[in-house]
């Protein structure tokens, strides 16, 4: 491991307020959040067409389902992500919105079909698919994610496809059914710090993560491997700089960082708002460490300007091989 002291050393930031109680803008904007988490909200016409599109074929989005804060942008920009497998999870993660059951619905065959369909009408030259953990499936639903792959592909030929699957409980040939349809980028969210990782995270651990990232990785059968992680759960500095040479390590080429934001109020509470100048110093690290390309801000989320990302990191990587 890289230590921090001897390589990475900038000027110290002010220390960061923990904000259990969520009090008024310091910075006397009002609200609740500081200042770089105020934004307008987009319009257009575009907005109520991904709607439509979305509602026209039955999808789920996790967008929508996870109460992210980018949706409206994404939907106003032609663009989702959508929720396979279903829109109930079998795990019970502390941060997450995703409604939790241990009963969940059959999978639907028409699926691939449907997400492939919606894919040609938003028009979207990289599609980001995800799906809710499915352990009460032989293969965590690896089969299903790989057969949406091939649809998807089979209809939209020049786009690129993103998926961000859970870890299917370490079980790398549930993995193999997803690598062997060749998607180009394999997304699979490491969350937050090793020491964090047993509280907000149900049955998923921190090396079962690392183990399915550098599988995908050594399989060569992807172009990318990302991962993600939030902050502002009360992690360190130097637990951060852990986790991305841990990232590093496992063969990741693009890493996101983003804000933790509590999605309601039965979820684990935000203990910090990270800063704009905090969140250069993680992509900074990221960067020094040998990372291609990171990705890190309040707003950030794992597919959030994926397309943009992917693309960014393809010509990274491109001036470093030989």
């Amino acid at each position: 491991m890289i230590l921090e002291d001897d390589v990475f050393n900038p000027a110290p930031l002010p220390k960061l307020r923990v904000l259990n109680q969520l009090p008024s803008n310091p910075e006397g904007k009002g609200g609740r959040f500081p200042s770089w988490l105020h934004r307008s909200l987009p319009k257009g016409k575009s907005l109520s067409k991904t709607n439509h599109i979305l509602e026209k074929y039955g999808l789920n989005t996790v967008c929508e389902e996870a109460k992210c804060p980018n949706r409206l942008h994404c939907f106003s920009h032609k663009t989702a992500t959508f929720l396979a497998l279903g829109k109930a999870c079998t795990r019970n993660c502390g941060f997450c919105d995703i409604d939790f059951t241990k009963t969940p619905l059959a999978l639907e065959a028409d699926e691939p079909e449907r997400i492939a369909l919606s894919v040609a009408e938003l028009g979207l030259k990289h599609v980001v698919i995800t799906m809710v953990a499915r352990d009460d499936l032989p293969d965590g639903g690896g089969e299903q994610m790989g057969q949406i792959i091939q649809a998807v592909r089979l209809k939209n030929q020049e786009c690129t496809i993103e998926v961000l699957t859970t870890d299917f409980e370490g079980r790398v040939e549930s993995l193999d059914l997803v690598l062997n349809r060749h998607p180009e980028v394999f997304n699979h969210n490491i969350e937050t710090v090793r020491r964090i990782s047993p509280r907000i995270r149900h049955k998923a651990t921190y090396d079962t993560t690392l183990k399915m990232l550098q599988y995908a990785h050594a399989s060569k059968k992807v172009s990318f491997v990302k991962s993600g992680l939030m902050v502002g759960l009360g992690e360190t500095e130097s637990e951060v700089f852990e986790t991305l040479q841990d990232l590093k390590n496992a063969g990741c080429q693009i890493v996101t960082i983003g804000q933790y934001l509590q999605a309601d109020k039965r979820k684990l509470l935000v203990k910090e708002f990270i800063t704009p100048q905090q969140f250069k110093r993680y992509e900074e690290y990221g960067y020094l460490i040998g990372i291609p390309q990171m990705y890190a801000g309040p707003f950030v989320r794992s597919s959030f300007n994926a397309h943009e990302i992917k693309l960014l990191a393809g010509e990274k990587m491109a001036l470093i091989e030989p």
